[in-house]
């Protein structure tokens, strides 16, 4: 049986061409309460086809914790406020967590 406490919440995956640029996205994402918390992991390496070609690129990956409810809004302001042409942005759903952990998600995504 699916614990509906733990299935209001999901994970945003998108990576950025900068660690300022992952983080400023973040800080956003964070002062406008569309997510509780954001992790930038520094540095990740792509491999990706890119207009018929493999390219390979250092990038920063932010990950913000929201409520499924949130995951359109956060999605358009992230795309609105991110640098590439065409962002990867994945919603990620969560099956079980802390459950502390996801009641302070909830009670900090407006």
């Amino acid at each position: 049986m699916e614990n509906k406490m733990e299935s209001e919440v999901c994970l945003i995956y998108s990576p950025f061409g900068s660690f300022e640029d992952a983080k400023k996205v973040g800080k956003k994402l964070v002062e406008e309460r569309l997510a509780a918390c954001v992790n930038i992991i520094p540095k990740i390496f792509s491999t990706y086809w890119w207009k018929g070609r493999i390219e390979e690129d250092e990038e920063s990956l932010l990950i913000a914790k929201t409520l499924r409810n949130k995951s359109d809004v956060v999605i358009k302001r992230i795309k609105e406020l991110h640098p590439y042409e065409l962002p990867s942005i994945l919603v990620i759903p969560v099956e079980k967590g802390l459950e502390d952990f996801i009641n302070y998600v909830k009670g900090e995504v407006r």
